[in-house]
């Protein structure tokens, strides 16, 4: 199993940028999948997680800003990022529970892309 993420890009304060993380790999079925984040010289933080049947939670430094959505069909999971600000300058990595045979809800994780909120 493979979680590969891409659409990270350098954008100006107040701009937007979408991330797309595919899973790939002998996948029977995907349970929650999210998006963590490390800014420079900071640990891995949380960002926002989906279930499997669309509940959505997030941290309260994106509330309002990032939505998270996924695409059951296409293992596929989104972060819409709107109204970025310097401080969401970080590499993104995305992270799914998945099951496979024989092994059910292992962790993986993605490489990560980077974002980078500049003017």
């Amino acid at each position: 199993v493979q979680l590969q993420a891409s659409g990270g890009g350098s954008v100006q304060p107040g701009g937007s940028l979408r991330l797309s993380c595919v899973a790939s790999g002998s996948i029977s079925s995907i349970n929650d999948m999210a998006w963590y984040r490390r800014a420079p010289g900071k640990q891995r933080d949380f960002v926002a997680r989906i279930s499997s049947g669309g509940t959505t939670n997030y941290a309260n430094s994106v509330k309002g800003r990032f939505t998270i959505s996924r695409d059951n069909a296409r293992n596929t999971v989104y972060l819409q990022m709107n109204s970025l600000e310097p401080e969401d300058t970080a590499v993104y990595y995305c992270n799914a529970r998945i099951n496979t045979t024989p092994y059910n809800g292992m962790i993986y994780w993605g490489k990560g892309t980077q974002v980078t909120v500049s003017s």
